[in-house]
């Protein structure tokens, strides 16, 4: 008897476990997709920590965060995530076209100048962005373009490095 009921409460454990990773999954699949319109969204592929949560079908990847831990969602195309996997590797990149990505959600705050700040919230360039699309061009379409994010309007984050694109706020920053 004493093992019939060990072998339900067990079973009842993995059955809850399975709920709440499945429930757990979803909550990560949507968040993800909020960072971009549901048109580009809805089919995109979904990745978590390496890990394809839903497939897609349209060539867009959505991660429900940007840096481990942080929450905070990223929607791109092929080419970002070239970028972006570029970044997080320290590696070489160079844009042969262009690429997409949104961040709906904003971002956390990053050094205008370095992807790579020590200590980004204390740089002299900080900024959070709120809500923003990013588009990377090869490095002489950045000519002329400003990297003021406060002068109004587009700016060029990074453009010292070979990850320079060029940042568009579509809201408000907090």
């Amino acid at each position: 008897m004493n093992r019939l009921i060990g072998g339900l409460v067990v079973s009842g454990l993995l059955l809850t476990s399975a709920a709440a990773l499945a429930e757990d999954e979803q909550a990560l699949i949507d968040r993800a997709r909020s960072a971009a319109p549901s048109m580009v969204s809805a089919d995109a592929t979904v990745m978590y920590q390496g890990k394809v949560l839903a497939e897609g079908t349209n060539g867009w990847t959505c991660l429900p965060e940007t840096m481990p831990g942080d929450n905070i969602p990223i929607c791109n195309d092929a080419m970002w995530m070239e970028m972006f996997q570029a970044v997080g590797g320290k590696a070489p990149f160079e844009a042969k076209q262009m690429g997409f990505s949104y961040m709906l959600g904003g971002d956390g705050g990053v050094s205008n100048s370095d992807p790579y700040h020590p200590d980004p919230k204390n740089a002299e360039d900080f900024i959070k962005e709120g809500p923003h699309l990013m588009v990377i061009v090869p490095k002489s379409a950045l000519e002329g373009i400003t990297t003021d994010p406060h002068a109004g309007g587009p700016y060029v984050m990074w453009k010292d490095t070979p990850y320079a694109h060029i940042m568009i706020p579509v809201g408000e920053r907090e």
